[in-house]
């Protein structure tokens, strides 16, 4: 008897974890937040030993990993440490290797221009991709993502409190307990909610914070026949949709702000080589970082959080599709624009359009962004080329011309579904891919044009309307 292949439950709702931050510990005595420094002072150096071990060992990072060093930590703490550890070690090994595949595809590519210019050498002005080594992450700021079974929240009974935090120290069985009281905010937006085993403490400008999480469940409200829009990322807009819509940007006031910021760490940096050759102590030397690089960086963050929840507001009944989108990998031959585009932070832009999606029951998508921005979605032709400047595309081959960011959004909408796009593996195999269905595109437009009547010259024509369908696979 045959068995009857088991259908797969439609999925109708999504589960994301909602953070409660900035819970400030300002109840406690300070006797009991010296004893947090304490604990912190040995665990963070602790957690260091095993980031650095994870980031140049070979196999991946194990959370599981037997204990190496030696600590006036309990074994609990100890294993907390070691998951903290492996945890910053794989998002820092898998950036690495993200940026370092595309160091790969350009060098790839810029072989293939080259080899393309052979007999043209004065006119390929390229410059050759390099790859710098990546730094050991150091960390600087005082964190603890504990578990229960170091760190457990406890309802308080007494009424001046909400809670009590139980924290393990170093003294062995004599656990600490943390007050804490919560704002109003906080217990709305804990109001009936389980919370999860899970706590972070952190520590900054002298204040301990506390952050708590739980899980919520969304049900999903786009249907599957919604209508797909392109979401293309970029710093003139922040956001541009397939509809002909912008949301945000980084020009005007915050690029003035940046170019501002900028020239003053300059200052300071030439001061602190200036500094450095006259043998003064590394410890006494000018930081090169300001407070109003780290206001700029939260306000731009900010204006990035308006336009995506703007867009989400716009595009209720719609499923996104938006770019995978790796910053890492990005660069610039001048210094001002890398600067400029690390401080538009775009790579926070997928993030919060992830989140807010998902926070509002909405299905969003990514979809390989390799030449989405230098493809003609007419005729699938791929050259830098096609974009005379960062406003304008125009193919060389049909024509084809639109606002650059409004085509690469649509160009990303037509991706969604693109079954053979996906199973691209690298860059050269999507530009062979698009090169492939641009030569179907000409064979059989080259007989329309046979047929239509004399031959003309593609990269001078202005094509009639004939060839405005679509091509798609």
């Amino acid at each position: 008897m045959r068995k009857k292949k088991r259908k797969r439950k439609k999925k109708t709702k999504q589960t994301i974890t909602r953070a409660v931050t900035h819970i400030r510990l300002i109840e406690a005595n300070p006797g009991k937040l010296e004893a947090l420094d304490q604990l912190v002072a040995v665990y963070l150096p602790l957690c260091q030993q095993y980031t650095t071990l994870f980031c140049e060992a070979e196999t991946s990072p194990d959370k599981y990993q037997e204990t190496v060093f030696k600590t006036d930590l309990s074994d609990r703490l100890h294993r907390v440490a070691i998951q903290q550890a492996a945890g910053i070690a794989k998002s820092v090994r898998t950036n690495r290797a993200n940026a370092y595949q595309a160091y790969l595809e350009d060098v790839a590519d810029y072989a293939q221009a080259k080899a393309q210019a052979e007999g043209r050498m004065s006119a390929f002005k390229r410059r050759e991709p390099t790859w710098t080594e990546w730094d050991l992450p150091v960390l600087r700021v005082p964190v603890i993502q504990a578990n229960v079974n170091v760190v457990v929240l406890e309802k308080s009974e007494d009424s001046t409190f909400d809670y009590l935090l139980r924290v393990s120290t170093l003294d062995v069985g004599n656990p600490l307990r943390v007050p804490v009281k919560l704002a109003s905010y906080h217990k709305r937006a804990l109001e009936g909610r389980t919370l999860n085993a899970s706590t972070t403490l952190h520590k900054r400008n002298g204040v301990w914070w506390l952050t708590l999480s739980f899980e919520e469940d969304v049900p999903l409200q786009t249907k599957p026949d919604a209508p797909t829009v392109g979401v293309d990322v970029g710093i003139a807009h922040f956001l541009t949709t397939s509809t002909n819509k912008e949301y945000g940007s980084f020009h005007g006031k915050m690029a003035r702000q940046h170019k501002h910021d900028r020239e003053k760490r300059r200052r300071k940096a030439k001061l602190r080589a200036c500094l450095e050759k006259k043998g003064v102590p590394k410890g006494k030397l000018p930081s090169t970082s300001s407070e109003t690089s780290q206001r700029l960086s939260r306000h731009v963050k900010q204006e990035i959080n308006r336009a995506v929840n703007a867009l989400v507001k716009d595009h209720r009944d719609a499923r996104l599709i938006y770019e995978d989108l790796n910053v890492a990998s990005m660069r610039f031959k001048a210094r001002v624009m890398n600067s400029y585009l690390y401080a538009s932070h775009l790579g926070h832009i997928p993030e919060q359009l992830a989140w807010a999606a998902a926070k509002q029951g909405m299905a969003a998508h990514t979809v390989r962004a390799a030449y989405s921005s230098q493809e003609c979605p007419r005729c699938h032709y791929v050259d830098r080329a096609n974009r005379p400047n960062q406003k304008t595309f125009k193919c060389l081959v049909c024509g084809y011309a639109d606002q650059a960011d409004r085509k690469a959004a649509q160009t990303l909408a037509g991706r969604w579904g693109d079954r053979k796009l996906a199973a691209c593996r690298s860059t050269s195999e999507v530009k062979a891919l698009l090169m492939t269905r641009h030569e179907a595109w000409k064979q059989q437009n080259q007989q329309r044009i046979q047929d239509a009547g004399p031959p003309v010259q593609l990269s001078f024509w202005d094509p009639p309307e004939m060839f405005l369908e679509s091509s798609h696979e």
